[in-house]
């Protein structure tokens, strides 16, 4: 099992100060995971997500990530690929650029976005988003192995083109894409591309994700030059010492984190504003029924939330079910900075070494 961190930039009700203690207080954060043994510091990319994720640009935070460590691994987790927001050979130029300035660290996932904010603004084809990430999911790795690319097809018709530079992995780094359900982690598998879920779900719906996937790569005609088979669910996680005092911020977090992806991604709408979210903590009771219901087959959240002990109990159920890794999001919008520090801390001390 690896451990690695996944920063969205969330931020309830933020201000310019509040916004830019939060970009580097993250780079501070991933120096201190190399530290404790972390795999890998993901970045996500999503654009007007107010409150949600201000992470527009993760390509300049991993590079200022890169430039303070030396072995943590840096995630796109994910580059969107419709053309509209990223024409293919940005893409490719961009990471190979990591990859070299980090000695040969990235790990390059990519997605399309279901956010209606995302679409509508970069005026994309809603109707062709999948066959657009498609084709150029299928294209990037070829511009990173071949010394002259060309490619006519139904969305891009590139001329003879020399893509520099070229990645230091070889045959370039590994590929991933985001996932929703099984039939998505299933479709990722048959690409040869490793997988980034949530982590939401009963233990049989993650071990039929987990096996749907195994089923799928095990014959895969890969996207790229390398087959990446790993299976990474990314739950909300805040561990801390104190076992009510994490819950209480831990799962107040990971409902505003949930609810806001809902207005985001399954509403439909395009909300603009501060959004129409709880931010309050749990009562003394709710809480003790959210503490009860922690790591039980049922438990459909999956939030990592609790003491070390509790933390070892969910990442052991996590192995069982077969995940290879589990990209933590400690960094909600209503949990404040020094427990999220403190919440990598004490996971990278009390809880990774166990494994």
């Amino acid at each position: 099992m690896k451990f690695s961190l996944l920063f969205e930039m969330q931020l309830s009700g933020p201000t310019l100060a509040s916004e830019q203690r939060l970009f580097h207080a993250a780079v501070e954060q991933a120096v201190l995971a190399e530290q404790l043994g972390y795999h890998a510091a993901w970045a996500v990319e999503h654009h007007g997500l107010f409150e949600y994720s201000h992470s527009s640009a993760p390509e300049v935070f991993l590079s200022f990530v890169a430039a303070r460590t030396s072995r943590i691994r840096l995630g796109h987790g994910v580059t969107l690929l419709p053309h509209r927001y990223n024409h293919p050979i940005r893409v490719a130029e961009r990471v190979a650029t990591l990859d070299v300035l980090s000695g040969g660290r990235v790990l390059w996932g990519s997605g399309k976005s279901s956010s209606r904010v995302e679409q509508v603004a970069f005026e994309n084809d809603v109707n062709t988003l999948h066959e657009q990430w498609l084709e150029a999911v299928r294209m990037i790795p070829k511009m990173w192995s071949a010394d002259v690319f060309a490619h006519k097809g139904r969305f891009f018709d590139i001329p003879p083109t020399q893509i520099i530079p070229k990645p230091l992995q070889s045959p370039h780094p590994p590929m991933y894409a985001a996932c929703t359900g099984p039939e998505s982690a299933a479709a990722a598998g048959a690409l040869g591309l490793g997988a980034l879920n949530f982590a939401v779900g009963s233990t049989d719906y993650l071990a039929d994700k987990v096996s749907a996937y195994r089923t799928a790569i095990a014959r895969a005609e890969p996207a790229g030059l390398a087959v990446t088979n790993q299976f990474a669910c990314t739950p909300a996680a805040l561990v801390l010492d104190d076992d009510r005092k994490a819950c209480a911020y831990g799962f107040r977090g990971a409902r505003f984190f949930v609810q806001s992806l809902g207005q985001y991604f399954f509403s439909g709408e395009r909300p603009t504003g501060p959004l129409s979210v709880n931010r309050e903590f749990f009562s003394e009771s709710d809480l003790d029924l959210a503490m009860q219901q922690r790591n039980s087959p049922n438990d459909v959240q999956n939030a990592c939330v609790g003491d070390p002990t509790m933390a070892r109990e969910f990442v052991q159920r996590f192995i069982d079910i077969g995940v290879d890794e589990l990209a933590f999001v400690m960094q909600m919008g209503t949990v404040p900075l020094e427990l999220v520090t403190e919440s990598i801390r004490t996971f990278g001390e009390k809880v990774l070494p166990y494994f």
